[in-house]
C-alpha cells in the first residue's frame, strides 16, 4: 500500500500516513470541507530506502554523531539528504504516484493542477509532542515530474538537522521514525490561518483564532504578526478582536508559485475576519473538537468565501500553565517592549539578538534570545534560552507553540525588540503579560515555585489534585500545590516506546516492560511524595495498539472506545497487568508507598476480585500492601457500588467523560450528536451523586477524575454530595481551589443560618 487517498485513511493510520496524513484522512471521512489529495504511504519511502540500498549507512551515519556539535550535525545532515536526493527511485512507484497525481487532477477538472506537497513523519501531530516545522513542504507544486522531485525532497527533509535533534532530544528512535507525503490541492486562499479550538495557554473553552492575507504560510511560520480574535464557544460570542499591521502576505505570482510580498497599504490595518466568518470558524471548530473528542490546533483557508480546513492535530500544551498572581510584575523595571503573551511564565537574563541561524552558538544557558521570528532550526537553541522574544508572529507560530512545548516564557510580536532590546543587556519578561522589563529580576529562580505556592493559603477540607499524563509534566503539577495526583494515565507511559506492550512479553522482555513503567511512575511519584499517586491501569482502546511494533494482530473495532479496552482487556491478556502491577510492587519496595492502584472500565465486581487476585499472585496484597481501587465509568459500576464495596476497595474515581458517553448512548467522538453530550444531564448526575454518598457511607474515598471536575458550578454540587478529592488538569487547579473553598465556606453559612433559625 503505497498510495492511499484521503478518503480510505482515518487518525488511527499514523503507522501507514504520519499524524499529518492520517489527521486529513480523518477530517475527510468525518465530512470537514478538506481540499482533495492523497498520501504517498511510510511503507513506499521505506521500499525506496530499502531498494536505494542506503539505510543501513544513513543509520550508522546518525549513531556517530553528537547531537549538540552543531556543525557535525549539519555536516551529517548534509550527507545523508545528499544520499537521499541523488538515490534512483523504483519505477513502479513511481508509476502509482504519476496516476494517483492524474487522476487527482481529473477529479478537480485542472490539468496539472498545483499541489501541495507535505512532510508527515509517523511521530508527528501525537498528544505529546507537535514536531512543529521539523520537516519541509513545498507549494504550488505542478505536474507529475515536479510532484516526484518534491516528494523526494520531503524524504530527504526527515534529515535536516532539526529534524535529527529533535528526535534524539525527544527520544525518538530514528529507525522507527518513517515519512509519508501529503500531496493535497492547494488552496488558493484569499485569507488563512490557524485556530485553537480552546486556549492553548489556559485550556479556557475559547477559540483563538489568527488570521491575515493571502496563504497561511505566513501566520504558521511568523513572518506576519495577525489579526487575534477571541470567540466564546458557549454562545459564539466574540470576546476580543486584536487588528494588527500586516506587513508581508504569502500570494501566487504570474507562474502560480507562492512569493511574499508587501501588503497593499488598504489591507495592512483593515480586519481579516468578518463576526460571521469568525462564528463559521467557531462552528467549524467545535466539530472537529467534538469529533476528536480533545482540544485541536488546525489551520484554515478562506477561498473565495468557502472555508476549508488544511490540517487538525491535538494541542500538545494543555496544562502546562503555572497560576500567576496579579500584579506580580509591579516591582519590576520599565516595560522596554510590549507584544503578546505567547508562553506564560517568567524569566530574567542576558538579551541576545539573533539575526540569522550562523548565530546560535552565541545563546548560552539562561539567555534571553530576541530575533525576528525564530525557525525549526532555531530550537537547539531555544532550549537553552530562559525565554524567547520575537518582532514578529502571533500566539499560534512557531515559536509559541515550540515554547509552550518546551515550557520556557514567550513574547511574540512585539514588532521591535530587534531594535529597541541591547545586545548583553539584563531583562525580565512576563510571558503571559506580553511584557519585557528592563533589568534582572533578582527572584527570577523563585518565580514559578512563589507563583505556585500562591494558592496554598486557601485550606479546603476536600482535596484538589492534578491529572497527569506523562512523567515530564509532574514537577509543573507538583509545584501547583497539588494535593496528589487523582489520575495517572499509563497510556503514554507504555506506548511512546512504540512496541506492544504484549509484544514485550511474547519477545522474554518482562522485565524491560516492568522497568518502563516503574521508572516513569517513580518520576511522578517522586515529585509528589508523600502525597498519594493513583495509577490507572492500561486502558488504550484498539486503534491505539494497531501503529505499534508487534501490533498488527490487533482487531479492527467498529467502536473501540465501546470495546476491547480497560480491566475486560487486561484480564484476557493478564501478562501486561501482572507487569504492571510488578512495577508498582518494585517501587513500593523503594519506598514509594504513595501509589496506589486504580482499574478502569469496570462493568462488575467479579472484575475487581478478578484483579485482585493477579496482585495477590506476585506477591502483592491488595489493601495490605498497597490501597486498591477503581475507575466508576460506566453507569453499572455506579449502581453497583454497593457490591464493589463488599468486595472492598480503598478508593473510587469518577470518570465522568466515559461515564457521560455511555448513560446517554452519546459518542464524544461523533460530531453529529456532540450537542447531546453534557455532564449536566439529571441521569449523570444521580449517577454521580449515588457514588459519592454510597462511598461516604462506607468510608471509602472518591474523586472525580473527569472533564466536570473543572466546572465551577458542577464542583460545588460535588463538594455538597460529599466528595472526598477533585482531580483536574494542571492549569485549573488554582481555579478549582477557589471554588472548593467556596462551595465549602457556603456549606458552613447555610448551617449556621440553620441554626440561627
Amino acid at each position: 500500500m503505497y498510495v492511499v487517498k484521503f478518503e480510505d485513511l482515518n487518525k488511527s493510520d499514523i503507522g501507514i500516513a504520519g499524524g499529518k496524513g492520517a489527521n486529513l484522512g480523518e477530517l475527510t471521512q468525518a465530512g470537514i470541507p478538506v481540499p482533495p489529495g492523497f498520501v504517498v504511504t511510510a511503507q513506499a519511502y521505506e521500499y525506496f530506502m530499502d531498494e536505494a540500498g542506503i539505510n543501513d549507512k544513513v543509520m550508522s551515519i546518525l549513531d556517530a554523531i553528537d547531537i549538540n556539535d552543531t556543525k557535525a550535525l549539519q555536516a551529517a545532515a548534509e550527507e545523508i539528504k545528499k544520499m537521499i536526493v541523488e538515490a534512483p527511485i523504483p519505477e513502479s512507484l513511481v508509476l502509482f504516484i504519476r496516476e494517483f497525481y492524474n487522476e487527482l487532477c481529473q477529479r478537480v477538472g485542472e490539468e496539472d493542477t498545483d499541489v501541495a506537497i507535505r512532510s508527515s513523519a509517523t511521530a508527528e501531530d501525537l498528544p505529546e509532542a507537535s514536531f512543529a516545522g521539523q520537516q519541509d513542504t513545498f507549494l504550488h507544486v505542478s505536474g507529475d515530474d515536479e510532484v516526484i522531485e518534491y516528494i523526494r525532497k520531503c524524504w530527504a527533509s526527515l534529515f535536516e538537522a532539526r529534524a535529527i535533534f529533535y528526535r534524539e532530544e525527544n527520544n525518538f528512535e530514528h529507525s522507527k521514525v518513517y515519512i509519508a507525503v501529503v500531496v493535497q490541492k492547494m488552496a488558493n486562499a484569499d485569507k488563512a490561518g490557524v485556530m485553537f479550538t480552546v486556549n492553548p495557554s489556559t485550556g479556557e473553552e475559547i477559540a483563538l483564532i489568527e488570521g491575515s492575507w493571502g496563504l497561511g504560510e505566513a501566520v504558521v511560520s511568523g513572518d506576519v504578526t495577525p489579526d487575534n480574535y477571541q470567540v466564546d464557544k458557549k454562545n459564539n460570542e466574540i470576546v476580543n478582536v486584536t487588528i494588527s499591521d500586516k506587513k508581508v502576505m504569502y500570494t501566487n505570482d504570474e507562474n502560480g508559485t507562492s512569493v511574499k510580498v508587501d501588503v497593499p497599504e488598504d489591507k495592512r490595518n483593515a480586519r481579516v475576519l468578518s463576526d460571521e466568518e469568525l462564528i463559521e470558524l467557531t462552528e467549524m471548530g467545535k466539530r472537529v473538537q467534538a469529533h476528536y473528542g480533545e482540544p485541536m490546533d488546525t489551520e484554515w483557508a478562506f477561498e473565495k468565501d468557502m472555508l476549508f480546513l488544511l490540517q487538525a492535530r491535538p494541542i500538545t500544551t494543555l496544562g502546562d500553565v503555572v497560576e500567576e498572581s496579579e500584579g506580580e510584575s509591579s516591582d519590576l523595571g520599565d516595560v522596554l517592549v510590549r507584544g503578546l503573551g505567547a508562553s506564560p511564565g517568567m524569566a530574567s537574563g542576558k538579551v541576545k539578538i539573533v539575526l540569522d541561524i550562523d548565530e546560535l552558538d552565541k545563546i548560552e544557558d539562561g539567555d534571553i534570545m530576541v530575533t525576528t521570528m525564530t525557525t525549526p532550526d532555531m530550537v537547539p537553541a531555544m532550549r537553552r534560552a530562559s525565554g524567547i522574544v520575537t518582532d514578529e508572529g502571533g500566539v499560534t507560530c512557531h515559536a509559541s507553540i515550540i515554547s509552550r512545548e518546551l515550557g520556557i516564557p514567550c513574547v511574540v510580536g512585539t514588532g521591535d525588540a530587534t531594535t529597541t532590546l541591547k545586545e548583553n543587556s539584563g531583562v525580565t519578561l512576563d510571558g503571559k503579560k506580553g511584557l519585557v522589563f528592563e533589568g534582572i529580576s533578582e527572584t527570577k529562580e523563585e518565580a514559578p515555585v512563589a507563583v505556585a505556592g500562591a494558592a496554598a493559603p486557601i485550606i479546603t477540607v476536600t482535596e484538589v489534585k492534578a491529572n497527569v499524563s506523562m512523567p515530564e509534566a509532574a514537577e509543573k503539577a507538583a509545584a501547583t500545590g497539588a494535593d496528589g495526583v487523582g489520575l495517572l494515565r499509563t497510556e503514554h507511559l507504555m506506548l511512546t516506546s512504540g512496541v506492544h506492550p504484549y509484544k514485550f512479553i511474547m519477545d522474554g522482555r518482562e522485565d524491560e516492560l516492568i522497568d518502563t513503567i516503574a521508572d516513569n511512575v517513580q518520576i511522578v511519584a517522586d515529585a509528589f511524595y508523600p502525597k498519594p499517586v493513583w495509577y490507572r491501569t492500561l486502558d488504550a482502546p484498539t486503534d491505539e495498539f494497531i501503529t505499534l511494533e508487534g501490533g498488527e494482530n490487533e482487531p479492527r473495532e467498529h467502536n473501540p472506545m465501546l470495546g476491547w479496552r480497560g480491566i475486560r482487556r487486561e484480564l484476557d491478556q493478564p501478562e501486561i497487568l501482572k507487569c504492571e502491577f510488578k512495577a508498582i510492587k518494585k517501587l513500593h519496595e523503594k519506598g514509594y508507598t504513595n501509589i496506589g492502584i486504580m482499574i478502569p472500565l469496570s462493568q462488575s465486581p467479579e472484575e475487581l476480585k478478578q484483579a485482585k487476585a493477579l496482585c495477590s499472585e506476585i506477591g502483592f496484597e491488595p489493601h495490605k500492601d498497597v490501597d486498591f481501587g477503581m475507575m466508576v465509568e460506566i453507569p453499572a459500576a455506579a449502581i453497583m457500588i454497593d457490591e464493589y464495596i463488599k468486595v472492598g476497595i480503598d478508593f473510587v474515581s469518577l470518570g465522568t467523560n466515559d461515564l457521560t458517553q455511555y448513560t446517554l448512548a452519546v459518542d464524544r467522538n461523533n460530531e453529529f450528536v456532540a450537542k447531546h453530550y453534557t455532564e449536566e444531564h439529571p441521569a449523570v448526575m444521580k449517577l454521580i451523586e449515588r457514588t459519592i454518598r454510597k462511598c461516604a457511607e462506607a468510608g471509602v474515598k472518591c474523586s472525580i477524575c473527569g472533564q466536570a471536575g473543572s466546572v465551577p458550578h458542577i464542583v460545588e454540587k460535588l463538594v455538597a454530595f460529599g466528595i472526598s478529592s477533585v482531580s483536574s488538569n494542571t492549569d485549573a487547579i488554582a481555579d478549582v481551589r477557589k471554588t472548593v473553598a467556596r462551595a465549602e465556606q457556603k456549606i458552613i453559612l447555610d448551617a449556621a443560618r440553620k441554626r440561627l433559625e
